[in-house]
């Protein structure tokens, strides 16, 4: 099934082609010999820990995910947060006020908003009554100047995963870049189409270390690709767009996935028993199948549940106007003991 027409060449913006990136101080010397005196990049000479630049290709962070991963470090490239790789997809592959990008909605909202940052025209067609890719309607809406098309599976705020052979489909006659977001797959019984890259030369599967990782404050994204895409981004990414603190930091918590693998056992068991009390709940139309550590409802009248719910100083996601979305509300799964408090809420309001 492999995209065997997919040339990178034939997307790529003419001044992105052109373009020659900078180089930082940290990319011209290398070493990792703490003798060294280094006068080269203008920085304070006082040791604090942090008064030297972050090394600018996160080598040492690079080598543990790809170790993890199994994949090499020519396929990854890290950004400040998912939203940082996703515009600097946009701005690689798209000319403003030219190309187009799709979007399934309902799905996250930021793909529309970096899209409309960067003048590119989004064209939007709705998942299925059952939140799937409506194949067909996405390829008659594809046109010649169609660069990216994204995908988020599990999906966000729906929970659920495409169904694979669909998104096989898509790679295969979807004649762009596709962006599959997987920041939820940790939580997910299907896996990671990660091992497939080489299959799929127009795949950029990108995730995070916000959601099971429990990382959301460092602002970590990682994204995995062809050597030739990655190549083409790290030219225009910042140089020093990952600081020291947060390569530390994802370091540490990538050291110790024994432990990220318990939570995300006990957030998935917490799921299925918060899942297990909204069926008791008989304002609750709906629950939406999961594979993610959020749940979506369909409620009688979203807003005066949400207002409801904050009163008793519970917040959730209100939903509702998004499509397919209407009177739903989006449940992230807490603590054995946040989880309790929002079932006892839903039985007393």
């Amino acid at each position: 099934m492999k995209n065997k027409i997919f040339n990178i060449n034939q997307f790529l913006r003419p001044n992105i082609k052109a373009l020659k990136p900078y180089s930082s101080a940290r990319d011209e010397f290398k070493s990792s010999d703490f003798d060294m005196v280094f006068l080269d990049a203008n920085e304070n000479p006082f040791q604090n820990g942090l008064n030297r630049y972050p090394d600018p290709q996160q080598s040492k962070l690079k080598s543990l995910l790809s170790k993890i991963k199994g994949i090499s470090t020519n396929n990854i490239l890290l950004g400040n947060g998912s939203d940082e790789v996703l515009d600097l997809i946009i701005r690689a592959f798209c000319e403003p006020n030219h190309d187009n990008v799709i979007i399934l909605p309902p799905t996250y909202g930021m793909y529309k908003v970096l899209a409309n940052v960067n003048a590119v025209e989004i064209i939007e067609v709705e998942l299925s009554g059952s939140f799937q890719p409506n194949v067909q309607q996405i390829l008659s809406n594809t046109n010649s100047n169609s660069k990216i098309l994204f995908l988020c599976s599990p999906n966000n705020p729906t929970g659920n995963s495409f169904i694979i052979s669909e998104v096989e489909e898509l790679l295969t006659k979807f004649l762009g870049i596709i962006v599959l977001d997987e920041a939820y797959i940790d939580f997910s019984k299907q896996e990671s189409l990660l091992k497939r890259l080489e299959e799929f030369p127009n795949l950029i599967i990108t995730q995070t270390l916000s959601k099971a990782y429990g990382l959301a404050g460092i602002r970590l994204g990682i994204c995995y690709a062809s050597a030739e895409i990655i190549s083409v981004l790290n030219t225009i990414k910042p140089p020093y767009n990952i600081n020291e603190f947060t390569q530390q930091k994802a370091f540490e918590k990538l050291s110790i996935t024994n432990v990220v693998n318990k939570q995300v056992s006990s957030i998935l068991e917490e799921r299925d028993k918060l899942i297990g009390n909204l069926k008791s709940i008989d304002f609750i139309k709906t629950i939406h199948p999961t594979d993610a550590n959020f749940v979506l409802i369909k409620v009688d009248d979203a807003n005066k549940r949400y207002d409801q719910l904050t009163k008793k100083s519970i917040v959730v996601r209100n939903r509702t106007n998004q499509p397919l979305c209407k009177n739903c509300l989006r449940l992230t799964i807490g603590t054995e003991d946040e989880n309790e408090k929002l079932i006892k809420a839903l039985k007393n309001i």
